[in-house]
C-alpha cells in the first residue's frame, strides 16, 4: 500500500499532477484511487489501511449505488416467494423514502455517521413507525449487497449495535408506548355492548374474531372443514390476503388450533345453516361465495355495531378502526386473571393461540374453564 505522485504533460504544454493511492483489498485485488492533493491521498491511505485490515473495505469502482442495490434486493425478495403485499411495501420503502434521499450514494461511501444523518432526515417528516421500517429495509438492502460482494460491511447493523450501548433503544420503546385498554383495546364493557349489537351475516365472523383472536386474513380464509363444532375447536390452515388470494398462514406458527367457547359454537351452528354456498368452502363468504373484503367487514358491520352500542369517540364515530383491536382484546382476555374474567393463560400459550410462537404449545385450559371465562365476560 503506497501513495505516489504522478505527473504528465497536457496538450497545451502545462504539467498535470495527481496523487495515487495504490493498495490491495482484502481479496487481494489491486486497487487505485487518485487525488488532486497529497493530504487527501494521505488521509484516504490511512483510512483504507485500517479498513482493509478489518476486512470492511469496498473499492468505489466495485461498489454500486443504494438505488441499484435496492433493485437487486427487490429481485432477491421476489425470488424468495414473498407475498405480493410484502413486496409492494418493500418497493414503497425503497422508492418513496430511500432513493430520494440517498439513492445516488455508493454503498462504499455509506458510513455510520452518514446513515445516522439519513435516519435523522427521515425523522423530521415521517412517523417513528415508518422510520423503523425504512431503516430495517436499508439494513436488508445492505445485507443482500454484502452477500453479493458489493459491500464489505453493513453500517446499519453497526449503527444498531452502537445504539444498544446507550439509552436510545429504551427511548424508542418508550416512544412506541404500550397498547392501552380503552384506547387501543376495547374494554370488557365495550365488548359486551358490541356483541349485543352485532347483526346480520357478519355477526358470526365478528364473534369468531372476539373469541379466537384470529387475524382478519385468517378469518376471511376460514373454511367449514377447519371448524370442528363437536370438539369446539377450529384449525387455522389458510388465509386470504388483501388481493383476495388464498394462501398458507403467515408463518409456521400461524398454522394452529384454537378452542371455541359455547356461545361461539352455538352461533356457528346457527350460521352454518344460513351460510351462503361457497365453492371455496368458506365459513364467512359473501353472497357470491368468495371472501369478503376487509373494508366491507369493518365499514358494514364492525363500525356500525360500535356506533349503535355507543362505543364512539368525541366525534360520534366508531372508536376502534379495524379488526386488529379485537385480536388485541382476545390477547388481553387470555392473559387477564380469572378473578377478573380472564383465562389467565401462560404467555407462551397465548403466543401459540395468536400464531406468534415458534413452537406449538398445548391448549392449557379445558372447555369448562373457557365457558366460565365466557360467562364472566358476558355477565
Amino acid at each position: 500500500m503506497s501513495v505516489r505522485r504522478r505527473t504528465w504533460k497536457n496538450g497545451d504544454g502545462s504539467q498535470g499532477e495527481a496523487w495515487i493511492v495504490a493498495y490491495r483489498d482484502h481479496a487481494g485485488a489491486r486497487r487505485f484511487k487518485s487525488f488532486a492533493k497529497k493530504r487527501d491521498a494521505d488521509a484516504y491511505h490511512k483510512e483504507v489501511w485500517v479498513d482493509v485490515r478489518r476486512g470492511i473495505h469496498t473499492a468505489d469502482s466495485r461498489s454500486v449505488t443504494v438505488a441499484a442495490a435496492g433493485k437487486l434486493w427487490i429481485e432477491t425478495s421476489t425470488n424468495a416467494g414473498l407475498e405480493r403485499a410484502t413486496l409492494e411495501n418493500y418497493a414503497q420503502h425503497l422508492e418513496l423514502h430511500i432513493v430520494p434521499l440517498i439513492g445516488a450514494t455508493k454503498l462504499s461511501q455509506l458510513t455510520v455517521p452518514s446513515v445516522r444523518a439519513f435516519e435523522d432526515r427521515l425523522t423530521k417528516d415521517r412517523s417513528p413507525t415508518m422510520v423503523r421500517k425504512v431503516m430495517r429495509a436499508l439494513g436488508s438492502i445492505l445485507a443482500d449487497a454484502q452477500e453479493r460482494g458489493l459491500v464489505a460491511q453493513n453500517v446499519v447493523y453497526s449503527l444498531r449495535r452502537n445504539r444498544r450501548k446507550d439509552r436510545t433503544a429504551r427511548v424508542e420503546r418508550r416512544q412506541r408506548g404500550k397498547l392501552k385498554v380503552g384506547v387501543d383495546i376495547p374494554t370488557p364493557d365495550e365488548i359486551r355492548a358490541i356483541i349485543a349489537h352485532l347483526q346480520g351475516a357478519l355477526r358470526a365472523l365478528l364473534l369468531t374474531a372476539i373469541f379466537t383472536g384470529l387475524r382478519a386474513s385468517e378469518l376471511r380464509g376460514l373454511r367449514w372443514p377447519d371448524i370442528d363444532l363437536k370438539r369446539a375447536i377450529l384449525h387455522v390452515r389458510q388465509r386470504v390476503d388483501c388481493y383476495q388470494q388464498i394462501g398458507a398462514p403467515k408463518s409456521v406458527a400461524g398454522e394452529r388450533t384454537v378452542p371455541l367457547p359455547p356461545l361461539l359454537v352455538n352461533t356457528l351452528r346457527e350460521w352454518k345453516l344460513a351460510c351462503p354456498p361457497s365453492h371455496l368452502g368458506l365459513a364467512f363468504p359473501n353472497q357470491r361465495g368468495n371472501p369478503h373484503y376487509l373494508t366491507d367487514i369493518v365499514r358494514r358491520s364492525f363500525q356500525p355495531a360500535q356506533v349503535t352500542a355507543g362505543v364512539v369517540n368525541a366525534k360520534g364515530l366508531a372508536k376502534y378502526g379495524g379488526l386488529h383491536t379485537l385480536r388485541h382484546f382476545y390477547a388481553s382476555w387470555c392473559i387477564n386473571r380469572r378473578v377478573d374474567g380472564g383465562l389467565e393463560l401462560p404467555l407462551k400459550v397465548v403466543q401459540a393461540r395468536l400464531g406468534h410462537a415458534s413452537i406449538q404449545m398445548p391448549v392449557a385450559i379445558g372447555g369448562a374453564e373457557l365457558a366460565a371465562a365466557e360467562q364472566a365476560l358476558l355477565a
